[in-house]
């Protein structure tokens, strides 16, 4: 489907690509990696056709469809969410604007209509609208205006439309940062049947194990292709890089040989021919690239944070309700000193709005929240928005605190997190998303508070800086509460679990793997969103967070009341899950027949089908029945997802 051909392409005065080679076919998962800068976008650029290579050849199969899905900035204009997702072609495209803006009665519209539905509309939109659905989107939002939703809503009915279209060979970018979790999970499980094939670039280890099938790698201005997912990836470079420097090793001291012997006898003249033909044999080798070290993640020591008291936070009967929606009602939470605490449960169990609670960017409508001695809170989501100054550079903001660091120091750490060069004298105002999001964390990282919380720091990040925060945490003297949906970086920084669900806390003193074994989740990913522990398994300890739920709420109710309303809360709650479980299986079973449906059509478009006696009815009776059953199960899940319970 896709061939790239020796391909040579410089850039800015450097080579990124010489001699590079790669062949994608139908049905392929490749993910794509390499360090910042090494020419995964341009990669992009050649394929779409935006950049063309100085040498060499990029080409596509005839009559094959590409769709790019970018890291952010995709356009959004008067069109509505829904007639985003369905513009997958110019004349849908123009028909949707005739309907939506001439009258019902004129023949404009009535030609439109008649496009509309040629061009198969209707069917597009219930299809629209599922996968609209599984992104996390509400019927209410279906004609809302595309150009009214945030930046990160926008990309997602972006890829609404580009799973909408399904082409041949779909470009992804960084494709889950715009993502919550249980969006993620619905992705990934989406993905595993797409129809045509997947090149990919994620910084998600998770994403990129359950999806690919092998790993493109961007290094030495090549393309390496590795076989299997990314953990597979990462130990077949390990083997390859010790067998290249093993083979480097001896060829040097072959040559060294080689060169001793010549050395020692030129001069002589009995035996001056045989090192002139050492030194010819050196000549004619094929030399071994010496092999490259690897860069150290975290070059120098973070600064620390003073020390705080032994209990950092303690939250004591707290009620919290976003208007009639009650959060926590008499919610208790004490976190001791060098906690390292990651928050799990399901979309709207109160995970962001604890932190929020904790880093007083909410105030409790009842109970009260105490610091405790010498701390002080830093808060990650609001650094985001609220702490960057426009008008300073890069560096600048990165140095811009009381006791601020030397410029070699502050260099060294903008570095690790992607600012290179020049890139330190840029204005924030003409940063990325993704860049104010890691000029934050440099920003965090280089004055630290000692209660740190952070909600989905590895957002925008790629491996390298995921792997330089992680290091810099694993040196981090304070107190960690944070929400993630990179199973790597939980893995690698969390010391205990809180999971959270339906306003309920349950701690787990142990690390992630300790969480997994305990929930008994069937995979590591969806451990992060299930919506309820299986039992009381977890031991007290004194590593664990310290969190009771309805101590203290009989100054306000009855332990009676108290206990009604949590069973009320937890019946909603699995009628909740139970509901979005039929929702999915539908999906999956739409997906499946829609599939079927495809080859079906194929073999009933091939002449040599009826030639065999028979087998062109049989197959027109399948079709017949998996139509007929698409239109039930597509007709059962819009009425689940037109009455999703609240």
């Amino acid at each position: 489907m896709l061939t790239i051909s020796q391909v040579t392409k410089a850039f800015g005065g450097r080579t990124l690509f010489e001699d590079a080679s790669l062949q994608v076919n139908r049905g392929d998962r490749v993910g794509l990696v390499g360090p910042n800068g090494a020419g995964k976008s341009t990669l992009f650029s050649l394929i779409l056709g935006e950049a063309s290579p100085d040498e060499g050849k990029v080409s596509t199969e005839r009559s094959a469809t590409i769709g790019f899905l970018p890291q952010e900035n995709a356009p959004a204009g008067d069109e509505t969410v829904l007639e985003l997702a369905t513009a997958i072609s110019p004349e849908l495209n123009e028909a949707q604007r005739i309907l939506k803006s001439t009258p019902e009665d004129s023949p404009e519209h009535h030609d439109a209509l008649h496009a509309f539905d040629e061009h198969g509309g209707w069917q597009l939109e219930v299809k629209a609208k599922r996968i609209l659905h599984g992104l996390a989107f509400r019927e209410s939002d279906f004609e809302r205006p595309a150009k009214t939703l945030s930046g990160g809503w926008v990309m997602r009915a972006h890829l609404a439309r580009l799973l909408v279209q399904e082409p041949d060979l779909l470009l992804l970018d960084e494709p889950t940062n715009h993502l919550d979790l249980e969006s993620l999970v619905w992705f990934q499980e989406y993905l595993k049947s797409y129809p045509g094939a997947i090149l990919m670039i994620s910084h998600d280890r998770e994403f990129l194990n359950k999806l690919v099938g092998s790993i493109i790698e961007i290094a030495h201005r090549r393309l390496q292709r590795y076989r299997g997912n990314w953990d597979s990836y990462v130990e077949q470079k390990a083997a390859r890089e010790e067998q290249h420097a093993s083979a480097y090793k001896n060829q040097q001291k072959e040559i060294q040989s080689l060169q001793a012997f010549a050395d020692r006898f030129r001069a002589k003249a009995s035996k001056a021919s045989q090192a002139q033909s050492k030194l010819k044999q050196i000549d004619r080798m094929e030399k071994i690239d010496a092999p490259v070290a690897r860069e150290k993640t975290v070059h120098f020591h973070f600064p620390q944070p003073q020390r705080s008291g032994h209990r950092v936070i303690k939250l004591e009967g707290v009620d919290f309700a976003y208007g009639d929606l009650p959060v926590y009602r008499g919610l208790d939470f004490e976190a001791e000193r060098n906690q390292r605490t990651v928050l799990v449960g399901p979309n709207g169990s109160g995970k962001s709005t604890l932190l929020k609670l904790l880093g007083g960017a909410l105030q409790p409508q009842s109970g009260t929240r105490e610091l405790g001695h010498n701390v002080k809170v830093g808060y990650f989501a609001q650094y985001r928005v609220e702490m960057l100054n426009p008008g300073m550079t890069v560096l600048d903001t990165a140095r811009d605190m009381p006791n601020p660091v030397s410029e070699q120091v502050a260099r060294t750490v903008l570095g690790s997190f992607l600012f290179r060069g020049d890139d330190v004298f840029k204005t924030t105002a003409v940063l990325s998303g993704g860049e104010k999001t890691r000029l934050a964390l440099v920003k965090l990282l280089l004055d630290p508070p000692n209660l740190l919380l952070m909600d989905e720091p590895t957002t925008h990040l790629d491996v390298g800086s995921i792997d330089a925060l992680v290091g810099a945490l694993a040196q981090y003297e304070g107190t960690l509460i944070f929400i993630s949906h990179d199973v790597y970086f939980i893995r690698a920084v969390a010391k205990s679990v809180l999971h959270i669900s339906a306003g309920q806390l349950t701690p787990y003193a142990g690390d992630y793997d300790y969480y997994l074994d305990k929930s008994r989740a069937t995979s590591a990913r969806a451990a992060l969103t299930t919506g309820q522990t299986l039992q009381n398994l977890q031991p007290k300890a004194a590593a664990a967070p310290a969190v009771t739920n309805g101590a203290g709420a009989g100054l306000r109710e009855s332990r009676q009341q108290r206990r009604a309303d949590a069973e009320q809360r937890k019946a909603e709650a699995k009628v909740k899950r139970d509901h979005e479980k039929r929702v999915r299986e539908l999906e999956m079973h739409i997906m499946s027949l829609e599939g079927r449906q495809r080859e079906l059509t194929a073999e009933l478009e091939k002449p040599e089908t009826y030639a065999a006696g028979g087998a062109a009815m049989e197959l027109n009776r399948e079709l017949l029945g998996i139509t007929s059953e698409l239109e039930r199960v597509t007709r059962e899940w819009e009425s689940l997802a037109a009455s999703a319970p609240a």
